[in-house]
């Protein structure tokens, strides 16, 4: 008979799928949407995180808060939706008691008509239904990770096909060649771009920023192809050759390079994967990078940790014994002496093989056996340095010109022309005066210690600070704005509460219905149970909207409300905070990430679990002792042990997902470092090794996996026998009891399912105890952060406001040493005072304490002992965001932000006109470029102004610091990183930017400082030197100043 009630009650499994997919997806695109705008807010801290002191220098706070508000505006609206969707979801299941009630009238009627027994049979056919949300989600993430998979690339590395050629002599032809970027497809790069690189010759690209040096080396490694014409080796068009084998024949060294997460020796064996430990110390050694390596504790087992990483770069070439070498910006980023040590071994390397070399430094190129000049993507000047320099209207010589304006005055009774002919036939042996001896002898000892001071460093910044005992009561507080949702969420979670017990209790009283043999009876109460059912199918609609959609709120403004309360809190603190390991830009990303979410979560989800518990349990028992208390006692007596048996097995399960997750750490490290490293990757056809470190760190997570399954199998399986053994107790008790006349057989079925479902409520509201310790610890770092006191109040408001600043600068007797660093002391009474109006040079090695100073005169950092005054008065005495309005920084790197050239020029001062932004843009000598693109001072800069040339964004940093009109100027290495067109056009905007103003200038590139009114020179901490660019060189070779020219220079005679 029960063939008819199955065949009725199968098509209604459709009602009970529907919903959930429904919803499922609309859960899930929410969920994206939300993350996607997170994401947004993300980029807002990390951008202001990660550039903190151009945030400070600006006084930017406000700025920032503002914009990471309005990005979490949008989450919250979306944050809504979901609690609204997730409500209509959980709601919709109430369709499983409707169900019930079509299937009790049509049993009643089977019972009646067809003889059919009344027996349990007819159990929930919809109750595996529940894991149908997660097949929905696995088929969502399968359907994106196959469409990864299918993508066939347009550059493939791993296709078979194509020419393999039996010699390479290694020539290389650009023929026609026309290129635009696919991220920037109308902006045309090259549009007949013709070049030919002979042989074993090495050949120089150079020219200003955005003039496609780059984009050669990139089109010669085919991570793109070109548009139009040809690029050939030994006369072959490259995209007929076997691609990883055409990668296999070219080494490549860039100006950041790419190392990875692992030893030296691994890093180095990137470029021969079965090298031997000879060839890798003999790549090395022709890197000039085995001395260092010997030095360190564990030599080539040593993991990379900064310092000499162009030297393992260029090994890591050398070691491949590539026919081709490409050097991009391979030495720009380096001071002097690394320089002249790193250019020795690229010039090692270029022997015997064809090199492609783009420099901004042109003496590191003047030994080139042929330099090419690029502009506006087009070869204007080809020919070998000193043909090149011998025209003088030749673009080439008007670079050099450029770079050495001036240079002449440095070596005394030279002339304009000798001092060129010096400075470009310089020798890259370098100085062999007293100074370079003593600087390469303090840089050497100085990377020693710099893996030293790692180490160090790990051990004092890993201990975490205290965090004190959450407060839930406290975080309450917090969501005080929000009681009217928390007494509407709280009555829908109690009323859903009572949701279960009342469905147990109908269930036993119509399964008692269909075991009497009245049809008139039969027919009256199934027609009173099934209207029960459908007033809970209606109420748990409701209620699970109300329920929902109110905890989603209260944990959606309590979200908002912590994250800007962190951030806003986090902007007070010293930079000292931020130079901690445990206070990097990720780690305050995720902190505001994942500590709000566990908090939300503990409020929203968790907080409304327990609530309906607690109702569901009351509800449940309260009825249990009323219906049988005798055997009530009982099933409650035992229910302890089927609750903790639940409990064990997801609380097992549970850690034994976060031990999964953890055992992925590795391999996740590793696909992230091939995600942002896929150039180098490519370029040295290392996608296998990357494979095999990848299974190798998967080997490990494999056999967790298969110990695990054995694991959740037995949970599962004691839990279930737990769970039937107290059954089997619960009837026969219950049997004992209609047999003795306490009870009737519809008390006996209705105490059990109501205590019993119950039981199972019980169960999963534990389970969620570790979650309540995540969250509690989550509670715990939110108070954390906002109790913190900062160590340099940014707003004290006692401080002094100064409305003017004359800009007088005194530092005495300052001891200093960075807060992550307090054993390496940079100053021990160091004294400078800088006038008023003046500008003043800060020179010497890496190390030595220049853009310290400018540290300090921020009050980024305060000094152990001494004072820095400004005006005649500490500057610990200003109120800082008062202060800082009136001193203006640019920096080596400059700091633009996601928005446009408007936006990013008014940074710090929101209240400029278009007509004052223009007038800045056109001092700093921006205002040319800006009016030429096609959106004008409306062009979106992208993420830290990547749409932009490095010029460019140092020269919309200057009009940002010249709207901003400050008293005092501080410019730390503000055109080290440009090549010389661009740097002439910046330097001439920043000392249109100095006059007037009290000028602290910071720069390895001597000839950007002559002309300030005092040079002071630097040496471990201490000014050695201090005079006029003439009184330091009249010094002659004994003086500092003179050795740190020479050194720039590489003149042997100087």
């Amino acid at each position: 008979m029960m063939w008819r009630l199955a065949l009725v009650a199968f098509p209604t499994v459709v009602l009970l799928i529907i919903p959930g997919l429904m919803y499922g997806r609309i859960l899930i695109g929410l969920a994206r949407k939300i993350a996607e705008e997170y994401n947004k807010a993300g980029t807002v801290v990390e951008q202001s995180v990660s550039s903190i002191r151009t945030v400070y220098s600006f006084t930017a706070e406000a700025t920032t808060m503002a914009k990471f508000s309005a990005a979490l505006e949008h989450s919250v609206k979306l944050g809504l939706k979901q609690g609204l969707a997730k409500g209509l979801a959980v709601g919709s299941n109430g369709i499983t008691f409707a169900i019930w009630s079509f299937m009790a009238w049509y049993g009643s009627r089977l019972v009646i008509n067809h003889g059919a027994k009344g027996d349990c049979r007819n159990r929930a056919l919809g109750s595996g239904l529940s894991n149908v949300k997660y097949f929905t989600e696995a088929s969502s993430a399968g359907e994106r990770i196959m469409k990864v998979i299918r993508r066939v690339p347009k550059i493939d590395t791993e296709s078979s096909d194509g020419q393999v050629l039996a010699g390479v002599s290694g020539s290389v032809q650009f023929k026609g060649v026309q290129f635009a970027y696919p991220s920037r497809p109308a902006t045309f790069i090259f549009r007949d771009f013709n070049l030919k690189v002979p042989a074993g010759m090495t050949v120089a690209l150079v020219g200003s920023s955005g003039s496609g040096k780059s984009t050669v080396i990139a089109l010669l490694e085919r991570f793109y192809d070109p548009l139009a014409g040809e690029i050939l080796l030994d006369g072959v068009d490259i995209r007929r050759l076997k691609l990883k084998w055409l990668r296999s024949q070219m080494g490549l060294v860039s100006q950041e390079p790419a190392l990875f997460a692992t030893s030296i020796k691994e890093n180095i064996l990137f470029g021969k994967e079965d090298a031997t430990m000879e060839e890798v110390m003999a790549a090395a050694k022709a890197a000039n990078a085995h001395n260092f390596i010997s030095q360190l504790p564990q030599g080539y087992d040593t993991q990379m940790s900064g310092g000499q990483k162009q030297r393992i770069a260029i090994a890591r070439a050398v070691l491949k014994s590539p026919k081709i070498l490409l050097l991009d910006e391979a030495t720009s980023a380096l001071d002097s002496e690394s320089e002249r040590v790193v250019q020795e071994a690229l010039d090692l390397a270029s022997l015997g093989r064809t090199a492609i070399v783009i420099a901004h430094r042109l003496s590191t190129i003047r030994n080139a056996d042929v330099i090419t000049v690029v502009q506006d993507g087009q070869v204007m000047e080809i020919g070998p340095h000193d043909e090149l320099i011998g025209n003088e209207e030749g673009l080439y010589s008007s670079l050099v010109r450029l770079q050495q304006t001036a240079r002449a005055t440095e070596v005394e009774g030279g002339t304009s022309s000798s001092a060129v002919n010096d400075i470009t036939s310089y020798s890259r042996t370098g100085s062999n005066g007293s100074m370079s001896r003593r600087l390469s002898a303090a840089s050497r000892s100085s990377s020693k210690r710099s893996f030293d001071m790692s180490a160090d460093g790990d051990d004092e910044t890993s201990k975490q600070p205290k965090l004190p005992e959450p407060s839930f009561r406290r975080l309450l507080m917090l969501n005080a704005p929000e009681w009217k949702q928390a007494l509407l969420g709280s009555l829908g979670a109690i009323l859903f509460g009572a949701i279960q017990p009342s469905y147990a209790f109908a269930m036993g009283g119509l399964l008692s219905v269909f075991f009497t043999n009245d049809d008139d009876r039969i027919k009256s109460n199934t027609r009173t149970y099934a209207l029960i059912f459908v007033g809970l199918s209606i109420l748990s609609f409701v209620v699970n909207i109300m329920q929902h959609y109110n905890f989603g709120a209260m944990g959606e403004y309590l979200t908002k409300r912590v994250r800007e309360r962190m951030l806003s809190k986090i902007l007070t603190f010293e930079v000292g905070w931020f130079d901690e390991d445990v206070n990097s830009t990720g780690a305050v990303l995720a902190r505001l990430a994942n500590d709000a979410n566990a908090v939300r979560s503990l409020v929203g989800d968790r907080l409304s679990l327990i609530i309906q518990t607690a109702s569901a349990v009351a509800i449940a028992m309260t009825m249990g002792l009323v219906i049988a208390w005798r055997l009530a006692l009982v099933v409650i007596a035992v229910q302890p042990l089927v609750i903790v048996s639940f409990y064990a097995r997801r609380v097992l399960l549970k850690r034994l997902s976060a031990k999964a997750i953890k055992s992925q750490a590795q391999s996740s490290k590793i696909a992230a470092e091939a995600v942002s490293n896929l150039r180098t990757i490519a370029a040295f056809s290392s996608q296998d090794r990357i494979l095999q470190m990848f299974e190798a760190a998967q080997e490990g997570p494999r056999r967790e996996s298969i110990r695990q399954s054995w694991f959740a199998g037995i949970g599962l399986a004691f839990s279930q026998s737990v769970m039937h053994c107290t059954w089997a107790l619960d009837f026969w008790y219950g049997g004992k009891l209609i047999d003795e006349g306490y009870i009737t057989s519809k008390a006996l079925l209705q105490t059990f399912l109501v205590l019993v479902s119950t039981g199972r409520v019980i169960a999963d509201a534990g389970s969620m105890t570790t979650d309540l310790a995540k969250g509690a610890d989550a509670v715990g770092s939110v108070f954390g952060v906002l109790d913190r006191n900062t160590r340099i109040e940014p707003n004290d408001q006692e401080g002094q406001r100064p409305k003017k600043v004359i800009g007088d600068i005194d530092i005495r007797g300052v001891d200093f040493a960075y807060p992550a660093r307090p054993k390496v002391v940079i100053f021990r009474h160091f004294t400078l005072h800088i006038e008023a109006g003046k500008s003043t040079a800060l020179v010497g090695q890496s190390g030595s304490g220049k853009s310290t100073i400018i540290g300090l005169i921020e009050r980024f950092y305060d000094p152990l002992k001494g004072t820095v005054k400004i005006d005649g008065r500490d500057i610990k005495s200003y109120n800082l965001r008062s202060l800082r309005k009136h001193i203006g920084m640019v920096g080596q790197e400059p700091t633009l932000f996601a928005g446009t050239i408007r936006e990013n020029i008014a940074y710090g001062t929101e209240e400029a006109t278009s007509a004052e932004i223009e007038d800045a843009a056109r001092a700093g000598n921006a205002h040319n470029f800006v009016s030429s693109l096609k959106d004008g001072y409306d062009t979106y800069c992208g993420d830290r102004g990547v749409q932009l040339s490095g010029g460019q964004k140092q020269r919309i940093a200057i009009a940002r610091a010249i709207l901003k009109n400050p008293t005092i100027l501080l410019l730390d290495e503000a055109t080290s990183a440009l090549d010389s067109q661009s740097e002439k056009v910046v330097q001439e905007a920043l000392e249109r930017l100095m006059v007037g103003r009290t000028s602290v200038v910071v720069a390895h590139r001597l000839s950007t400082i002559q002309n300030c009114d005092l040079i002071a020179v630097l040496d471990k901490g201490v000014v050695v030197e201090k005079g006029t660019h003439a009184s330091l060189l009249a010094k002659g070779p004994n003086g500092s100043y003179h050795a740190l020219v020479s050194l720039q220079q590489g003149n042997r005679g100087a």
